[in-house]
């Protein structure tokens, strides 16, 4: 996509491309089915069983296989296409969290057929967030127009596990929690469904790379290995600093409900720094700021844990939350430009397990520390924790990192390619050059600076 080479492209700019925003809003809707699943089976299965150690159980096995599965998720739209491989997922994915609702929609339910029920169902959760990453890198070559449209997908993915567990607050006032179940089921049915219909991914081709001896790991690994470590480390002080909140509010004796807004404030600060980051033009290159921002970020969090008090915390946690979302949108961009052509996908799956494996690794060591060490210092190896990881992505070698892989000459024959949806939806507008194609005569190059 072409823009002016002396204007400063915006966050409208990224939605006024043809497709976009009916494209993101697709995805949208099939990425709030995950905002909204966690919180759904939980209930749900605790309700059904009477045992929060079953739904935890159930929890894990659901997180274990839609986390560690997600790289060979993205295998296969990379292989097949989105349309080919996420269509056949999503209904799948659909079916099993029907069938989960349906079982525990009374109580009575044994938990080894619930268990049974999550552990395949995460299986199949159609990776919609890579994907849509990918889409934008593959619709648009202005680099800092592809900045924004990065940065605007990971302030909304913030927002909707936020608005998730509300919605689903809202659905179990008046009907079972396992209606939240189906919910969930709905929207990544419908979402996903409308997605894969649009242009721009209905007609994108499979991937052309050849198959490597792990379907689920990417060539050019080593570009990989610095945003991975960074989202890990990110990852990591996440998940810590859920209970963190939680043992200091009960330490304090503030009340159930100040926790919630206690991280309400960390997804307020990440939506405010995501936007911040998006929006600026940065000198460095973005191997140099990932480090950077994941050492803030650690920092903040040991800092945190010198709070006297409830608004100091909570001032410390919306700082904490302004470099999460810039850090992790770096991850993403660092990953789409080191991947070769037809990987893209499974590079961003790859960063979004390393997050929640870390997030995931992070509750479940402050679990343990805690009542064993005082508050303060489990923030503060926390902080040590997301310092470390930043410190080895600082590496001389991981800065430099690799070469981006420079996109191919157009393929030629079958479908036609989302530059050549673009270009016929530009000339249809009134002939603007709208594509990535060489057909652009006026197509702004990349930034040399962008390109380490």
């Amino acid at each position: 996509m072409s823009t002016p080479a002396s204007g400063r492209p915006s966050y409208a700019a990224v939605l006024r491309v043809p497709y976009a925003r009916r494209t993101f809003a697709a995805a949208l809707v099939g990425r709030l089915s995950y905002g909204t699943v966690s919180i759904a089976v939980m209930l749900s299965v605790t309700r059904a069983t009477g045992s929060y150690a079953a739904a935890g159980t159930v929890m894990a096995l659901f997180g274990a296989t839609s986390v560690l599965l997600s790289p060979s998720r993205a295998a296969f739209v990379d292989r097949y296409g989105p349309r080919r491989a996420l269509r056949p997922m999503a209904l799948i994915y659909g079916a099993l969290l029907a069938t989960l609702s349906a079982a525990s929609w009374r109580p009575g339910v044994p938990a080894p057929l619930l268990g049974a029920l999550a552990l395949a169902a995460g299986a199949f959760a159609p990776p919609l967030g890579p994907t849509m990453r990918a889409v934008w890198s593959g619709l648009i070559d202005d680099q800092r127009l592809l900045q924004r449209a990065f940065g605007l997908d990971g302030v909304v993915e913030e927002l909707l596990f936020v608005s998730g567990p509300l919605l689903v607050g809202a659905v179990v006032r008046w009907a079972p929690p396992a209606a939240g179940v189906a919910l969930s089921a709905l929207l990544v049915v419908v979402g996903t469904t409308v997605f894969v219909s649009s242009p721009l991914v209905a007609r994108a081709r499979p991937g052309t790379a050849r198959r490597t001896r792990s379907p689920g790991r990417p060539r050019g690994a080593r570009g990989l290995a610095q945003p991975v470590m960074v989202a890990a480390g990110v990852g990591l002080g996440i998940g810590a600093l859920d209970l963190l909140v939680l043992a200091f509010v009960e330490e304090r004796r503030y009340g159930d409900d100040v926790a919630a807004w206690v991280l309400a404030a960390l997804s307020a600060g990440s939506a405010v720094g995501g936007l911040l980051n998006g929006a600026a033009d940065w000198r460095t290159s973005a191997r140099v700021r990932l480090p950077v921002l994941a050492a803030a970020l650690g920092l903040t969090l040991a800092v945190a844990g010198l709070a006297p008090g409830l608004a100091v915390l909570t001032s410390a946690v919306a700082c904490a939350g302004l470099f999460i979302a810039p850090a992790l949108t770096t991850s993403y961009l660092i990953a789409d430009e080191s991947a070769p052509p037809g990987f893209r996908t499974r590079a961003g799956a790859w960063v979004n397990t390393a997050v929640n494996a870390g997030s995931s690794a992070g509750s479940a060591a402050v679990g343990v520390l805690l009542g064993r060490l005082p508050l303060g210092v489990c923030f503060a190896l926390s902080g040590a924790a997301t310092l470390a990881a930043a410190a080895l992505a600082g590496r001389p070698g991981l800065v430099r990192g690799v070469r981006p892989h420079r996109p191919g000459p157009p393929e030629v024959g079958g479908e036609p390619s989302a530059d050549g949806v673009l270009a016929a939806a530009a000339a249809e507008a009134g002939g603007e050059c709208a594509g990535a194609s060489s057909a652009c005569p006026a197509r702004p190059r990349r930034r040399r600076g962008r390109r380490r």
